[in-house]
């Protein structure tokens, strides 16, 4: 089977402004040090496939104007690093080192760190509740031997779950039977059934801008055309929304769908208030625009809760223009594959149909489970809510004192931080950053076209031990990027 090339210009254009990085830093890590380690991040973003080859030395050389020497040693690191292989009689293809495993959206080989073991900054999610967690499932075994006369395959989900679910919806202030629920193996999953549902190839889907990386990836994998609106960080509350701007996409760009992280937007922690929802549900409503709210990070209020569900707020909206998906992810534990869909009853209908195309159902351990844990969930969402608070106090002080000049967002809820970098050096210190011991995903992950390169997400779900361990090795990397005072955010004119 032939292996594909992977193309030159291809390639360079990914790599963006690596050079102009390497030129900065020169003192400390050399040209074909610096191409290497930004290839090594494409690869790990999912931006170079595994399994191609990279452009030969002579082509790649010519169209980033380097010499060859500087690409052969380039290639040579990559090869020793484990993330090209080399077969006799045919090209190198890029693969992963031993040792490398998945972390939300990307693969990371982890490498000893100076202090120790590496500290994973590249994914928002907690260690789970241990003893919540097992009790749940000892409590789903007591409650499997019902369905075992069955053929155990539910593609809406078990009717106990979709109570308790339906139950918190109507709790929160949103009218709400089990016949409008989906249980989905994730919300991740959640959003592909409903692209596939309510998209085609070419269509444009109106996102937040920055954004969950997750959801951009499904929708271009559907072939659907991500058109972002802003997310302005220094507004707050329905001012960080461009709710014009989302009006007018809608119009200009005939987009059927957009999806929306209104409840402790990921990666900013802000949440949009109750006019600016009830704003939403109205250009919903105008523009028949099917809007898709996740609210994945909903339980993770830390200053004060979310207004209610969006949908709650569309008086007079169509029932099929405001629908909502949930999870136990972030909540309770990214290992408890549990999501749902909240939705009218029609395109629930629609979605059971297309689901046969995927899967025939979530697994019943994992429903009963779930169902456990979220009928009496306020003492272990409680403490971790606790947990975050103390943790995001702890990563804002050891910001603070060894990254002062970084500017951070401080939302209201959800698992991380938004910093603006005083330099567009996200990709730089994202490649650089393992060499001290952490693995952080660079801000251009999380917008369209390569933006937010002045931008990076930290997320402070981990111990307060760890996220001043890694603040440490990121004010270490960020040192060796050498970003001097041409390069720096100018001064605003008022």
């Amino acid at each position: 089977m032939m292996t594909r090339v992977l193309g030159a210009r291809s390639l360079a254009r990914d790599l963006g402004n690596w050079q102009d990085d390497s030129t900065r830093r020169s003192a400390v890590r050399p040209a074909y040090r610096a191409l290497a380690d930004s290839i090594r991040l494409l690869v790990h973003d999912g931006r170079v496939p595994l399994g191609v080859a990279l452009p030969s030395e002579r082509e790649l050389a010519s169209v980033l104007e380097l010499s060859r020497t500087t690409i052969t040693s380039s290639y040579s690191v990559l090869r020793d690093e484990g993330y090209l292989i080399s077969r006799q009689g045919s090209r190198s293809t890029v693969a992963l080192p031993p040792g490398s495993r998945q972390n939300g959206l990307m693969f990371r080989a982890h490498q000893p760190g100076p202090e120790g073991a590496m500290i994973d900054l590249s994914y928002a999610a907690m260690a789970a509740p241990g003893e919540a967690v097992e009790n749940a499932y000892s409590s789903a075994l007591q409650s499997l031997p019902q369905f075992l006369p069955t053929h155990g395959m539910e593609p809406v989900g078990i009717g106990a779950l979709r109570d308790v679910i339906a139950a918190r919806y109507r709790a929160r202030g949103l009218d709400t039977t089990p016949e409008q629920i989906m249980v989905t193996s994730g919300a991740q999953h959640a959003l592909r059934l409903l692209l596939n549902v309510l998209t085609a190839p070419g269509e444009r889907v109106l996102v937040d801008h920055p954004t969950y990386p997750n959801a951009l990836e499904a929708i271009r994998r559907v072939g659907a055309r991500p058109v972002p609106v802003p997310v302005r960080p220094e507004g707050g509350g329905s001012a960080a929304w461009d709710l014009d701007g989302i009006r007018s996409a809608a119009r200009q760009t005939a987009a059927r769908m957009a999806y929306l992280i209104p409840d402790f937007h990921n990666p900013t922690g802000l949440c949009l208030d109750g006019p600016g929802r009830a704003e939403l549900a109205k250009i919903a409503r105008e523009t028949r625009m099917t809007l898709i709210v996740d609210e994945t990070m909903v339980d993770l209020w830390l200053d004060e809760p979310s207004p209610g569900p969006v949908a709650a707020y569309g008086r007079g909206t169509a029932k099929t223009e405001v629908v909502t998906i949930g999870s136990t992810a972030k909540s309770f534990w990214g290992g408890l594959r549990v999501g749902w869909i909240r939705a009218d009853p029609s395109l629930i209908s629609r979605l059971v149909g297309a689901r046969a195309a995927v899967d025939l159902g979530t697994p019943v351990m994992d429903q009963l489970a779930a169902a456990h844990l979220l009928t009496d969930d306020d003492a272990v969402l409680t403490r971790r809510r606790d947990e975050l608070r103390e943790q995001r106090s702890a990563m804002l002080d050891a910001l603070a004192d060894r990254l002062p000049d970084w500017v951070p967002t401080i939302g209201s809820g959800g698992m991380s931080l938004w910093l603006r970098l005083p330099a567009p050096v996200s990709t730089a210190l994202a490649a650089t950053a393992p060499h001290f011991g952490v693995l952080l995903a660079a801000g251009p992950r999380f917008g369209v076209e390569g933006a937010f390169e002045r931008f990076i997400r930290l997320p402070y779900a981990r111990t307060p031990d760890q996220l001043r361990r890694g603040v440490d090795g990121i004010a270490a990397a960020y040192a060796t990027l050498a970003v001097g005072p041409e390069l720096a955010e100018p001064s605003l004119v008022v």
